[in-house]
């Protein structure tokens, strides 16, 4: 069996909800997020090394495998995670939903902010600073004392190897 590696950096990624609006406050809005990167690791498409998920926006970082794009994921990622969030809105949060609606030619609504942030990780001293950052995000905005007490998040598997959603790889 030949062992397909990555062909890319590790890159740090980060998705904004349009108007930094809480669209994950609510944990079923967040498993949409956790599902899809479960399919992408199942499905081998993807590494992810660490996450967060906060009220309007999550961090990762997570490499391409062997055949794929990082740019081709992305897309698919926040395309497909919109579809299910519009789904998701229109039974349990049509007020909700109807903040992002847009007035555009291709859509009626927006989830994600344009252009999301993808930085490739060249160095384990930055990758490290990276992974930190997001693990300090729930700390920093009160949610728990420590990076591990919060659940969406990769901190806890860096500190007792827990890997609640069954999806991530150590660096």
């Amino acid at each position: 069996m030949t062992i397909l590696y990555p062909e890319a950096w590790p890159q740090f990624f980060t998705a904004t909800a349009y108007n930094w609006l809480p669209l994950f406050e609510k944990d079923e809005a967040k498993n949409i997020l956790i599902e899809s990167l479960q399919h992408f690791t199942r499905s081998r498409k993807v590494i992810i090394n660490g996450f967060v998920i906060m009220s309007n926006h999550l961090h990762l970082i997570w490499q391409a495998m062997h055949g794929h794009t990082i740019e081709k994921i992305e897309q698919s990622f926040l395309s497909f995670t919109a579809h299910q969030l519009k789904k998701y809105l229109i039974k349990n949060d049509p007020q909700l939903l109807e903040q992002f609606r847009v007035n555009a030619e291709d859509r009626m609504y927006q989830f994600w902010k344009r252009r999301s942030l993808g930085i490739e990780l060249f160095t384990p001293a930055v990758f490290q600073q990276k992974l930190d950052y997001i693990h300090s995000n729930p700390v920093k905005a009160g949610l728990c004392k420590y990076p591990e007490e919060y659940c969406y998040s990769s901190a806890r598997f860096y500190y007792d190897g827990t890997d609640c959603f069954d999806m991530l790889n150590k660096y």
